[in-house]
């Protein structure tokens, strides 16, 4: 299982602005590369670290083993935010991380079946006590269903025939590994299509994923959650990986900076009555050319921050 390699690192954790007696949380724990430089950086503050993935949290709890003192290690979903830091005493916080990508660790791990480049059960469950699984959705959702959230959470544009041939598949018999979907998504793909751009499956197996663990349902109301509760002048830094994730995060700031601004595809309770925020990248930071070499996987990362204002 390969290393996981925090992305933005450096640019992320000074653009926190740390301060030594403060507490943060790290939403999206993974191996705990983020949170280890925050906990670098405090003097008599706190690291909250929030994952849903019960192996994330044992591999950051011994990554994080010489700051023990000054972290909190929590099996939960960023977007309980304000529940968990009530159940810990604490009514404020100075600033968090969210880092929106799926780790190595879970990539690798053939096992999760998060992997079109590997064999394994089509699962791609986060958090491993939760019920919707992969398998569950392309045997068992209607047809309509699963070209739409290939269409819309994918960006595929053969979502209708790459769903109906995983309808016609599945009748012949059950679709239970990522080699399987792999292969009929291959074969719904005319090969002219398949020749450029990225791995076949690869939009499939991220509206999927999206999917089992609805990371774009609970996105726009977490963030403002966590706006709520940073003092003013902390700062919330997000990192997304695809334009659907970046959208929500540049529109959710925007509203919430822009009082009264209704920003499209953003309920109305989103949108707050008065400033709330103040961006502090106008345009996302991106990884340099040495980083995206060193972790190719860098290469979509885009880093967007905001400052809490004084109300």
């Amino acid at each position: 299982m390969g290393e996981h390699k925090p992305v933005l690192l450096i640019e992320t954790v000074e653009m926190l602005n740390i301060k030594s007696d403060g507490i943060y949380v790290d939403g999206t724990l993974g191996a705990g590369g983020h949170a280890t430089e925050i906990l670098k950086r405090l003097d008599g503050g706190k690291l909250i670290g929030i994952d849903r993935d019960r192996n994330a949290l044992e591999i950051a709890q011994k990554n994080l083993s010489d700051y023990s003192d000054r972290t909190v290690l929590i099996k939960d979903n960023f977007a309980n935010i304000k529940d968990i830091i009530k159940g810990l005493g604490i009514d404020y916080i100075d600033g968090a991380v969210l880092d929106l990508g799926f780790s190595s660790i879970q990539v690798d791990d053939p096992s999760r079946g998060f992997s079109y480049q590997h064999e394994g059960p089509l699962d791609m469950r986060m958090d491993e006590e939760s019920d919707l699984t992969a398998k569950e959705i392309v045997n068992e959702w209607p047809e309509n269903d699963i070209a739409k959230i290939i269409s819309e959470y994918g960006e595929e544009r053969w979502s209708s025939r790459i769903a109906k041939f995983i309808a016609d598949a599945r009748t012949r018999e059950e679709i239970n590994t990522t080699t399987q979907l792999v292969e009929i998504i291959k074969s719904a793909i005319p090969a002219r299509a398949r020749r450029t751009g990225p791995h076949p499956a690869k939009r499939t197996f991220q509206a999927l994923r999206i999917t089992v663990n609805s990371e774009l349902d609970v996105l726009q109301d977490a963030i403002t959650d966590f706006v709520d509760i940073i003092k003013p002048g902390g700062r919330i830094c997000i990192i997304s990986f695809h334009s659907l994730e970046d959208r929500i995060v540049k529109q959710t700031f925007k509203s919430l900076e822009n009082p009264g601004i209704y920003m499209q595809n953003l309920p109305e309770s989103i949108c707050k009555q008065k400033q709330e925020l103040k961006l502090i990248t106008k345009k996302p930071i991106i990884p340099d050319l040495i980083e995206i070499d060193n972790n190719p996987r860098a290469r979509s990362a885009k880093l967007r921050v905001g400052e809490r204002v004084l109300t």
